[in-house]
């Protein structure tokens, strides 16, 4: 059987093959971050026939101060629950998994859109966004801890089959992550440590919420490929205390990078990377980064580079790009 093919089990989580739809923002909500008519299309439209195991939903803020951006999907009160059922519904209907992707911006927020002075571990410039933001206090920080825990539990109250915590391209959490970002003296910054402590107590609380069985993803922004900042080694200790901690699945994407890698077109661009946490870790880990041809896809999976493929761009431009793959690997199989 073809490597894609292969069905795989991630703590509670069945999945009949090894194609993930990776989160991507669609600017589709309603401006409260309500589910939209558009939102749903969308998702009816890229699950249609099932041949995605898994679509992770874009990211949804947890509170208003960590909206990013305009029309971003909203996981921060219950006022939102009923339009997230639909949405998980729309999806399993089609036969996938549906997870959703919680987040909170933290100094890539603006406060045009927010309202409020954007937040941070350190007043320090945003690599990516140019922003300074307010330093949290301890307080502040186990406030935002809660609203993760929340944004869980409302998650799994929506019907969803799992819930995945966003540490990767440079908001809130990969601004705990990286050095880039979090100069804090406290238990919260200096070392690796310090600074994945409060992805530890999100993960928590996280579980506090949602119980032992409800998968819980975590996408890592696994390098910020620049000086100073991330390395593969840290992500491989991070990993490792991600596993301990409760979760299921890491994904794996960039961290102040974003999800491209300067200069770098390969196909499964990110794979040093998830090959080096899958040395770290027992639990599945997904790799995303300009798949777009299904023998190379195939051959990923085939070199262990990773457990599960995050095809985003390609099925962005294509709707039908998982049903062509599976049916052609299916044939070859004959």
């Amino acid at each position: 059987m073809p490597y894609l093919l292969k069905p795989l089990q991630a703590g509670s989580l069945l999945l009949n093959n090894r194609l993930v739809m990776p989160p991507m923002a669609t600017a589709k909500a309603e401006p409260d971050g309500k589910v939209s008519s558009a939102v749903l299309d969308y998702y009816r439209e890229k699950s249609a026939g099932g041949y995605f195991s898994l679509i992770i939903v874009e990211h949804s803020f947890i509170q208003q101060a960590g909206k990013a951006s305009e029309n971003q999907l909203s996981v921060a009160d219950d006022s939102v629950i009923d339009g997230l059922k639909r949405l998980a519904a729309v999806i399993q209907a089609n036969g996938t998994k549906a997870v959703l992707q919680i987040n909170h911006a933290g100094s890539a927020a603006s406060q045009e859109i927010t309202g409020s002075i954007p937040v941070g571990p350190s007043a320090v410039k945003n690599p990516r966004k140019g922003g300074i933001p307010h330093e949290l206090t301890r307080q502040e920080i186990g406030e935002i801890v809660a609203a993760f825990g929340a944004a869980a539990y409302r998650t799994k109250q929506a019907g969803f089959d799992g819930v995945e915590i966003h540490s990767a391209h440079g908001y809130f959490l990969n601004q705990f992550l990286s050095p880039l970002t979090n100069r804090r003296t406290d238990e919260y910054g200096g070392d690796l440590p310090g600074r994945i402590r409060i992805h530890k107590e999100v993960i928590a609380a996280v579980r506090a919420a949602v119980g032992e069985d409800f998968p819980v993803l975590l996408r890592l922004g696994a390098s910020d490929y620049a000086e100073g900042g991330t390395t593969a080694a840290d992500s491989q200790i991070a990993a490792s205390e991600f596993e301990k901690a409760g979760v299921n699945i890491i994904d794996i994407s960039g961290g102040f990078s974003g999800y491209t890698i300067p200069g770098n077109n390969e196909q499964g661009y990110f794979a040093p990377l998830s090959t080096a946490v899958k040395e770290a870790v027992a639990i599945p880990v997904i790799l995303t980064g300009g798949i777009t041809d299904v023998q190379a896809a195939e051959q990923l999976l085939a070199q262990g580079k990773a457990d599960l493929l995050g095809i985003g761009r390609a099925v962005l431009q294509d709707s039908l790009w998982a049903k062509k793959a599976v049916e052609s690997q299916a044939q070859s199989a004959l």
